[in-house]
């Protein structure tokens, strides 16, 4: 009984401060709807491909006719970190960042412009083919999170339903 009221008391102090979940509404919500209605531009190499694909899968763009076009740039990076003393690199790191752009088609105006990216560690081992495989492990999973921080971004658009005044960066996951 005192864990319900604690409960009702929670709920109550939740609801006046404001705070909204971000896909209320469901596939009718304005989040969701402005979603659907996005359209992935064509991204160049193997990080644009699986980074469009993350994206398609995460925005749900189904029947509806596209509304706003994200085009994305880029850069995908790895960097040796660690040397051996037979001056072999030990450790690498690879950097997949996104500098992308939410056009509304009706009148081609920039209606967000934003950045994105991640990195992850990859130990380089006496097989070319397990360091090679490792890579390209990363680069999914680097792929998967930046299409996230994306998606993330482009919602709290929809939400606030305003412009940013300049380019906003998401912040960066190591692992």
């Amino acid at each position: 009984m005192r864990a319900a009221g604690l409960l009702c008391v929670a709920a109550l102090a939740l609801s006046g401060c404001g705070l909204r979940p971000l896909y209320g509404g469901g596939s009718g919500g304005t989040v969701q709807s402005l979603l659907a209605s996005v359209q992935v531009a064509p991204i160049e190499g193997q990080s644009g491909w699986l980074v469009a694909n993350a994206l398609r899968d995460r925005l749900h763009g189904g029947d509806t006719s596209p509304r706003y076009r994200l085009e994305i740039q880029l850069d995908d990076s790895i960097a040796g970190l660690g040397v051996r003393r037979d001056d072999s690199v030990a450790r690498e790191r690879r950097t997949l960042r996104a500098r992308y752009q939410l056009v509304d088609l009706a009148n081609g105006t920039v209606v967000l412009d934003a950045t994105a990216g991640s990195d992850a560690g990859i130990d380089v081992v006496g097989s070319e083919y397990a360091t090679i495989a490792a890579e390209k492990t990363a680069l999914e999973r680097l792929s998967g999170i930046v299409a996230d921080q994306i998606v993330a971004r482009v919602a709290r658009y929809a939400q606030s339903g305003s412009t940013p005044a300049a380019p906003v960066a998401a912040g960066s996951a190591g692992q």
